[in-house]
C-alpha cells in the first residue's frame, strides 16, 4: 500500500504567508513495508496529484499546533468520553474548548493522553487533501512520531521561510512544539540550542536536524555546552518519522470522528461497477422481454377459453372466469343427468363408509357424527373410538380423498381431485 507522508507547516507560518498552500512541505511516498519510493520538498498545491493517486496520506501535524494533556478520566463509554472530555480539558485551555478537537488517546500509567488542536485549522486541512481525492486520511502530531528513550528528550528541527518550527518529545506520551523566529539567520543554530537547555535543564537530549545544518548545530553545542556534552545532533531522515507515525497510536482525523479515514477509492472500483450495471440491466431487460412474451401467451389462452366458452355456452353474456363458470357447468349438467361429483355429500359419505369399515370393522360405533359443509365431510369420533387418523388415511388415499385435522377429536374428508 503506497503512502504519502507530510510534514504540515504550523499555523503561525500559514498565518504569516500570503498563500499558505504554497508553503513548501518535506514528504516522502513510501510503499509497502515502508520503502521509501520518492522524497523531497514541494507545496501542497504541488502534492495534489500525488495525494490522489497514493492508497494513504498521512499528515504529521506541526507539533506546536497540537497540545497533549494529561489527565485522570473516570471509566465511561466512547460517547459519554467524547461528550465529557471538553469538559474535563477546559481550565488547562486557554481558548474555548468549542473552539478546538479534543481527541482521546492511550491511557498510561492511569492517565489518558488527549490531544488538543483548533478545530478551524484542522478543518482546513482536512477538507483541502478531502478536496485533492485522498482515499484514506489520517492526522497525527508530529511530537508523538520522535523515537522516544527514557530518560533521554528527542527534539528535531524543520526550517520554514526563516522560521524554526522546534519538536521536542519529553516522554512517551508527553510533547510540545515551539516556534522560533531568529534575529539572524547565522543564530538560528544558537537560538535553538539555548530554548531546548531551558526547556531540558538536566537530561541528555537528541537533537535531528536537516543534514545541511548538521554541522552548524554541532558547532553550536560544542560552543556553548563545552563541559556538559549532553545535546547530541544527528542527521535527520525519513524513515525515522515514518516509523514513529505508523507507531504514534494517536489519529486526530479517526479520533474526532471526521469519518474521513476510510474513504472509498470510487475510481478502483468504476470498471466493476460498469460491469455491474450493465450486467444488471441486460438481466431487466430479458427479465422484461420474458414478461411480456409469458403475458402475451396469457392473453391468448384467455382468450381460446373465452371463445370455448362462448360456443358451448351462447347464452352467457357475462363471462369473468371461463374456466371456472365451464368446471360449473359441467358439474351442474351432471347433477342433472343423475352422476354425483366427487365431493357431493353421498359421493363423500360412502367412500368414506368404506374406507372406515376397512380399518375399524363392520359394525364399529367410533363415530360420533357427522357434517357436511363446503364440500367437505366433517367427522367428529367418540373418545373411545380407538382409530388414528394415520390408520384411515391409506384407505382414504385408494378412494381419492384427503383427510385433515380441524380440530380437536374431528377429521374433515374432501374429494382429492
Amino acid at each position: 500500500m503506497s503512502t504519502l507522508y507530510i510534514r504540515i507547516p504550523s499555523k503561525a507560518a500559514a498565518d504569516s504567508a500570503p498563500h499558505w498552500i504554497a508553503l513548501p512541505c518535506a514528504f516522502a511516498v513510501a510503499s509497502h513495508g515502508d520503502a521509501i519510493e520518492r522524497e523531497g520538498t514541494a507545496s501542497l498545491s504541488e502534492l495534489a496529484d500525488t495525494a490522489a493517486k497514493v492508497q494513504r496520506v498521512v499528515l504529521l501535524v506541526a507539533a506546536s499546533d497540537v497540545t497533549l494533556l494529561r489527565v485522570h478520566v473516570p471509566p465511561m463509554s466512547a460517547a459519554k468520553l467524547k461528550a465529557a472530555l471538553p469538559n474535563l480539558v477546559e481550565d488547562q485551555l486557554m481558548s474555548d474548548p468549542d473552539e478546538c478537537i479534543v481527541v482521546p488517546g492511550a491511557t498510561v500509567d492511569g492517565l489518558r493522553t488527549v490531544a488538543v488542536m483548533h478545530r478551524g485549522w484542522f478543518e482546513i486541512l482536512v477538507k483541502t487533501f478531502t478536496t485533492f481525492g485522498a482515499r484514506r486520511l489520517a492526522a497525527v502530531p508530529a511530537q508523538l512520531c520522535l523515537p522516544h528513550q527514557a530518560g533521554t528528550v528527542t527534539a528535531a528541527v524543520a526550517e520554514q521561510e526563516g522560521e524554526i518550527d522546534l519538536t521536542v518529545r519529553l516522554a512517551e506520551q508527553q510533547g510540545i512544539g515551539l516556534p522560533i523566529v531568529p534575529e539572524q539567520p547565522e543564530t538560528a543554530a544558537r537560538d535553538v540550542v539555548q530554548t531546548l537547555t531551558a526547556i531540558v535543564p538536566e537530561a541528555p537530549i537528541t537533537l535531528y536536524a536537516p543534514q545541511a545544518a548538521v554541522r552548524a548545530f554541532q558547532d553550536t553545542v560544542n560552543e556553548l555546552l563545552a563541559l556538559d556534552q549532553r545535546i547530541t545532533v544527528h542527521a535527520d531522515h525519513w524513515p525515522r518519522w515514518i516509523t514513529g507515525a505508523n507507531g504514534a497510536g494517536l489519529d486526530l482525523v479517526a479520533a474526532s470522528g471526521t469519518g474521513t479515514g476510510q474513504a472509498v477509492n470510487w475510481r478502483a472500483w468504476r470498471w466493476p461497477a460498469a460491469l455491474a450495471a450493465t450486467a444488471l440491466l441486460v438481466n431487466i431487460i430479458g427479465l422484461n422481454i420474458e414478461w411480456w412474451r409469458m403475458k402475451r401467451e396469457a392473453n391468448a389462452l384467455r382468450a381460446a377459453m373465452t371463445q370455448t366458452y362462448r360456443a358451448a355456452y351462447p347464452r352467457d353474456t357475462m363471462i369473468v372466469d371461463p374456466l371456472a363458470q365451464m368446471r360449473q357447468k359441467i358439474a351442474a349438467a351432471r347433477h342433472g343427468a343423475g352422476q354425483a361429483a366427487p365431493d357431493d355429500f353421498t359421493a363423500l359419505a360412502a367412500s368414506f363408509g368404506e374406507a372406515w369399515e376397512s380399518v375399524a370393522g363392520q359394525g364399529s360405533t367410533g363415530i360420533a357424527a357427522i357434517e357436511y359443509r363446503d364440500r367437505s365431510l366433517f367427522v367428529r369420533l367418540k373418545p373411545e373410538a380407538g382409530i388414528s387418523a394415520d390408520q384411515l388415511k391409506p384407505a382414504l388415499a385408494s378412494r381419492n380423498l384427503s383427510l385433515a385435522q380441524s380440530a380437536a377429536g374431528t377429521w374433515q374428508i374432501r374429494s382429492a381431485k
